[in-house]
Order: C-alpha cells, then sequence, then structure tokens
C-alpha cells in the first residue's frame, strides 16, 4: 500500500515519456491522454482514501529507512492537494484539443503537460527539502516549454522574465537548502524540525527562515514579488494559463505551509506578523491591479495575487480557524481560477479580443457562457453559499479570535472589489445591445470541462458540512507537527 505514495508522480512520469514517442499522431494521442490523466485521478483518489482511514503513508525509498534515505509522505495535506491537481488536470486535458491548434499540440504540449503534473505532485508529496527543490525544477522546466509553446513575440518576451525570475529564485532555494544543511547536518524535514530545538543560536535559524519565504513568496506571487506572474499568465494559451494559475502559485503557497507550521515555528511572533502584513498588501496590490487593465485575462491573473493573500493570512494568524480557512481557500482556488482561465479563454475566443472595450452583448450569442461567469464572479468573491465564503468565513473567524481586525477589513473590502472585477467583464463584454455584426462559432468541447469545475466548486460550498470534518483534521494535524515528525522517524 505504501508503493501508491509514488504512483501519481511516475504515472505522469511515464505518460510524457510514452506520448513523447508519437507527438504527431494526436488520433492517438488525445485519447491517450485523456486515459492516463483519468487513471491518475483515481490513483490520487484512492490515496486521499488510504490516507483518511489509515493516517500518514510513508515509502522509504531504496530500502534506506528515514531520514537516510529519499522519503515521500502523503500526509492529509498532501494527498487532498495532489487529488485536486489531478481533478484540474483531467478538465483541462479534455479542453486542451479545444482551444489549442494542431500545430501547438505537436509540439509535445501533452508531454510537458504530464511532466508538469509529475512535478507539482512530487512537489507535494516529498519529505526532505532537497528532493522539493528537485520537483521544483521538474515543474518548472515543463512550464518553461508550455510558456512559449507556439512561439508568438508576446509570449517569448513574458517568457524571458518568467525563466530568469525563477531561475533567480532557484538559485536561493538550493543556498537556503545548503545553510539549513549547514545549520541542522540534514535535509529531512521530520528530522529538521526535531532538531531546530535544539540549534543555539535560534537568529540564524530565523534568517534562514527568511530566505526560505523568499524564494516561496516569489513562486506564490506574493506581494512585492508578483511583478512577473500576472502577463506571464496571462499570454499562453487558456489551459496553459488555467496549470500555471491553479497549480504554480499554490505549490508555492503550500510550501510556506508545510515549512512553517513544522520547521520555522520558533520565532512565529516576528515570522508569522509579518505573513499578515505582506496578506494585506497582497490584496491591495492585487485588486488594484485587477481593476486597472481592460484584458480579460490579465484581470484573472491579477486576481491570483490575492487569492494568495487570503491563503497566507490563515497562515499569518495560526489558530485552528484561521488554518482550515487557508486549506479551505487553497482547494477552492485552485478549483476557480482553473474554471475562470478557460472561461477568460472561452470569452476571448467567441469575441476575438481580450479587450473589454471592443466587445459587448455577447450574453444574446452565448448565455450559458456568460452565466457561467457572473456564478463563477460569485464564487470567486465568496458569495454565501459558495466555496468562497467557507474559506473567507473561517478566515476571519480565526483573524478575529486573534483580534486581527485590520486585517479582516482589508480582506472584507477586497472580497467585494474581487467581485467588482469579475462583474466587470461580465456587464462589458455580455451586457449591451445586441451587435450584429457578430457571428457566433461553436463552443463544442470548452463548456463541459468548465462546468465540472464549477460544480465542484458549488459543492465545496454547499456541501460544507460534509467536507470541513476533512479540512479541520488536516488542521488540527498541522497544529500538531510531531504526528508529521512521529510518523516519518517512527519514534
Amino acid at each position: 500500500m505504501n508503493n501508491l505514495v509514488v504512483l501519481p508522480i511516475i504515472t505522469p512520469l511515464i505518460a510524457g515519456i510514452i506520448l513523447a514517442f508519437f507527438p504527431k499522431k494526436l488520433q492517438w494521442v488525445r485519447p491517450l491522454s485523456k486515459l492516463f490523466i483519468l487513471f491518475n485521478l483515481i490513483l490520487a483518489g484512492a490515496l486521499v482514501w488510504v490516507v483518511f482511514t489509515n493516517g500518514t503513508t510513508i515509502l522509504e525509498t531504496g530500502d534506506w529507512k528515514a531520514p537516510y534515505g529519499i522519503v515521500l509522505v502523503a500526509d492529509k495535506l498532501a494527498a487532498l492537494l495532489v487529488f485536486t491537481t489531478n481533478i484540474v488536470a483531467a478538465a483541462c486535458s479534455f479542453y486542451a484539443p479545444h482551444s489549442l491548434t494542431d500545430r501547438k499540440e505537436t509540439y509535445y504540449f501533452y508531454s510537458f503537460f504530464f511532466f508538469l503534473i509529475s512535478g507539482v505532485s512530487g512537489a507535494f508529496l516529498t519529505g526532505d527539502l532537497f528532493n522539493m527543490f528537485v520537483f521544483y525544477e521538474v515543474l518548472l522546466m515543463a512550464s518553461y516549454a508550455l510558456i512559449v509553446l507556439g512561439g508568438d513575440k508576446v509570449q517569448l518576451r513574458e517568457s524571458i522574465k518568467y525563466v530568469f525570475i525563477n531561475l533567480f529564485s532557484s538559485m536561493l532555494f538550493v543556498t537556503a537548502v545548503a545553510f539549513v544543511y549547514g545549520t541542522v547536518g540534514t535535509v529531512n524535514m521530520a528530522q529538521i524540525a526535531q532538531r531546530v530545538h535544539e540549534v543555539d543560536q535560534q537568529g540564524i535559524l530565523t534568517t534562514i527562515g527568511i530566505l526560505m519565504f523568499f524564494v516561496f513568496a516569489v513562486k506564490a506571487a506574493l506581494f512585492p514579488l508578483y511583478y512577473w506572474m500576472p502577463n506571464s499568465y496571462a499570454v499562453p494559451n487558456p489551459v496553459i494559463s488555467a496549470l500555471f494559475g491553479a497549480l504554480l502559485t499554490k505549490v508555492g503557497i503550500y510550501s510556506i505551509i508545510r515549512v512553517f507550521s513544522l520547521i520555522f515555528v520558533h520565532n512565529v511572533e516576528l515570522t508569522h506578523d509579518m505573513f499578515i502584513w505582506i496578506a494585506g498588501l497582497s490584496m491591495i496590490f492585487g485588486i488594484i491591479g485587477a481593476l486597472s487593465t481592460n484584458n480579460i485575462k490579465l484581470i484573472i491573473a491579477y486576481n491570483i495575487i490575492p487569492a494568495i493573500g487570503f491563503i497566507l493570512m490563515g497562515i499569518g494568524v495560526f489558530n485552528q480557524f484561521a488554518l482550515s480557512g487557508s486549506i479551505y481557500y487553497l482547494i477552492h482556488d485552485m478549483f476557480i481560477k482553473s474554471s475562470l482561465f478557460l472561461l477568460a479563454g472561452t470569452v476571448v475566443y467567441a469575441a476575438g479580443t481580450s479587450d473589454l472595450r471592443k466587445v459587448s452583448g455577447l450574453i444574446h450569442y452565448y448565455p450559458v457562457l456568460g452565466w457561467l461567469l457572473f456564478l463563477s464572479g460569485f464564487i470567486l468573491a465568496g458569495i454565501p453559499p459558495f466555496s468562497g465564503f467557507i474559506g473567507k468565513l473561517l478566515l476571519l473567524k480565526g483573524a478575529l479570535a486573534s483580534r486581527e481586525i485590520a486585517i479582516v477589513i482589508i480582506g472584507l473590502l477586497a472580497s467585494l472589489l474581487i467581485l467588482y472585477s469579475i462583474m466587470k467583464i461580465f456587464i462589458n463584454s455580455f451586457w449591451g445591445e445586441k451587435d450584429e455584426s457578430i457571428q457566433p462559432i461553436s463552443l463544442k468541447g470548452r463548456i463541459a470541462p468548465i462546468v465540472i469545475l464549477l460544480a465542484l466548486s458549488v459543492f465545496l460550498g454547499i456541501g460544507a458540512e460534509f467536507i470541513y470534518p476533512f479540512i479541520e483534521s488536516v488542521s488540527a494535524d498541522l497544529l500538531q507537527p510531531e504526528i508529521y515528525i512521529d510518523a516519518i522517524l517512527k519514534e
């Protein structure tokens, strides 16, 4: 049963390699990619069931006992995120053939797609910092190929910025890992957590922790390190933007949750208070960006930043309600951001432009698309009873319990402005007089994946009574790091 932990990493890796041998045979590649991702989704679902039934599942590769060998760890948080990743990936795999041209698909799209999923899953499941760095590089290399897919001038321009900032942060990441090893003599996260209390100079650990936070903040696109992200996520094909927006920044914020609930918990007065301030500024500046543009895809991309701010807010407050809210909001945001990028891409495809000033009246031709966008705005903003509301309610309840009034006010105002930014797309592009010059085109194959993702978002809200106990158990485990440590070191 322990081998189940590695399968969500190995399966997409093998799938990507197999599909690379016949990239031009799209009649084979398309159905095979769907079969592979659905099989991986089943494996991820089985992993969730095993972990929530039997507890944290460990795989010690090569028969080397922890902490000496490579350890893969599927705790409740990691298993849930791997499962959510594969749901998003499955929806994107069904959307892709209707969004990408045949030419772009033959440029190894499906291979890099699976390599990306393998890297993301590995980053969630790894049990040591160095292998987290390795899986970061796997997913980043796949993302480098995907962001330039098609070779448009604007893609190449944004890819240069994307590649350089990630190379710089990766350099800092491996440096921080080296500092950790030099300080505590291990990179196994459970053993690091065990040894940090034995370090005489806690200031050194705080400095390393802040350096590591800087690395993850770049990956997560937090204030003030988000400047590289909006255009980089807006220029690729919508299915690639959906993968990036739903998964890549979430790996960064997951890493912050993992490291600062397990390892760097010795100076929370400094680190976690800093998180709250950065969370508030991320909400403010992300919303300013979303309101300042008329580009549909850029509005969605900027809305990633306040969402990451909400998740970081819960980490900063660091109590049961706040952490539950962060995890709930994290899963909600993976669903809603992927659906919004797919929606935005479909709107641009239908309108023939991404400029809100050049389109109106689409509701007369695409009513289903319009009302799906309307619904997504309510879900994203946290209007009850949708999933965004449940996550924010828990976050605000946790913040009020810790008397963090300022971040509560910022969060409430940000929610209203998030709703306005999405309604701005709906009102400008769908409302208005019927434009007789518009020639309706088929949206076949594009709507179903969006409907599935939005339905899951709705279920997260209306099914909160069923889902919340699972989320609560995840946050309870995070507040007791000895559970993670004992599961790996077996002491």
